[in-house]
């Protein structure tokens, strides 16, 4: 059973990759994959150290949000709304939901559950409880996405190298088809997507298009919003499993101070393929050569060295190794400039 999104020319023409995960939307993906077996995740050896630092640090009140939203299914929208910012402005925004909004979305997802928490109820008559539920959400927020949010939005820069380079290559058809080939397809002109709810049924978007949203959490089953003034969907973001590491130790490592292998960075080589990486994001090992005006192997090499000390993330293309510098590369470019 697949939802079937019609496309026109219009709505082609409107379709955008959004440049960066949202906030909430990942918070909203985090608390569904908390609930769901280790094995039915894509990554399950990134997501197990995370998931057992989560368990260890999240008061048992977050349970509330386990029942709002589900391991799969209906989850009620005002939670997780998709806008880009800062969390605790969203948080509050969340606050401040209209009652009217507030009634609407409890209506439609208790129409989609054989039965609903009876404490659910107080959300429309006691302001108090919906408070109560905003600090559980910002209780979450900080244990299980701020402190990550730095490694979330780095994976999401390489995997949006990807999805340019595809858009590059091979147009909108390739983008929409490799969004998450076992659960989108792309059948001109309509993109199939089996959803975790079994919905299905058609949706023409009329002129609208679709906004394109990675997320770092959603690894398996996309989420989808028919929302105004542009419905949207999220897509896995596709990291190549050698550079996947664990979020908790990719943090502990960059407390725990400089890296002996940032010393490499000293030579003039070096420095020339980081500014390469950071100017050409998403640049291939050859491309990367012509870029630094150096050999193709030397290019692979300090690469690597780059790599290895958190400036640079490679993700796997075909049969291309793509080239994107991190956050700490592109602060190092620039503390470099004084």
């Amino acid at each position: 059973m697949v939802l079937r999104i019609h496309f026109t020319a219009e709505d082609l023409a409107r379709t955008r990759l959004a440049d960066r995960p949202r906030p909430l939307l990942e918070l909203g993906s985090a608390i569904r994959l908390l609930q769901k077996p280790t094995h039915t995740s894509t990554h399950p050896v990134c997501f197990d150290a995370w998931r057992h630092r989560a368990f260890t640090r999240l008061s048992p009140r977050v349970r509330t949000l386990f029942e709002l939203i589900p391991a799969s299914g209906w989850s009620l929208d005002f939670l997780t709304p998709e806008a880009y910012g800062d969390p605790a402005a969203l948080l509050e925004e969340v606050r401040r939901t209209p009652s009217a909004r507030l009634r609407a979305d409890l209506a439609e997802w208790a129409e989609q559950r054989p039965r609903i928490p009876r404490w659910t109820r107080r959300l429309m008559d006691e302001p108090r409880q919906l408070q109560r539920l905003v600090d559980t959400m910002e209780h979450a927020y900080d244990q299980v996405i701020a402190p990550y949010w730095t490694q979330i939005e780095q994976h999401a820069r390489t995997d949006r190298a990807v999805r340019m380079r595809q858009l590059t290559e091979e147009g909108l058809a390739g983008l929409l088809g490799g969004l998450n080939p076992r659960y989108i397809r792309w059948d001109p002109p309509v993109l199939e997507v089996t959803l975790a709810s079994g919905l299905s049924g058609d949706l023409p978007l009329c002129g609208r298009g679709l906004l394109l949203v990675p997320s770092y959490f959603e690894s398996t089953f996309p989420v989808l919003n028919d929302a105004d003034p542009q419905p949207w969907i999220v897509f896995p973001i596709c990291v190549d499993e050698n550079i996947l590491v664990p979020l908790a130790a990719t943090t502990e490592s960059a407390r725990a101070g400089v890296p002996q292998s940032l010393t490499a960075l000293l030579g003039r080589t070096r420095a020339t393929v980081l500014r390469a990486i950071a100017d050409h994001p998403g640049c291939t090992t050859s491309e990367l050569a012509d870029h630094a005006r150096i050999a193709t192997a030397s290019a692979s090499e300090h690469a690597t060295i780059l790599r290895g000390a958190g400036l640079t993330t490679s993700s796997r293309h075909r049969n291309s190794v793509l080239h994107t510098p991190t956050a700490a590369g592109i602060s190092l470019l620039n503390a470099a400039t004084y």
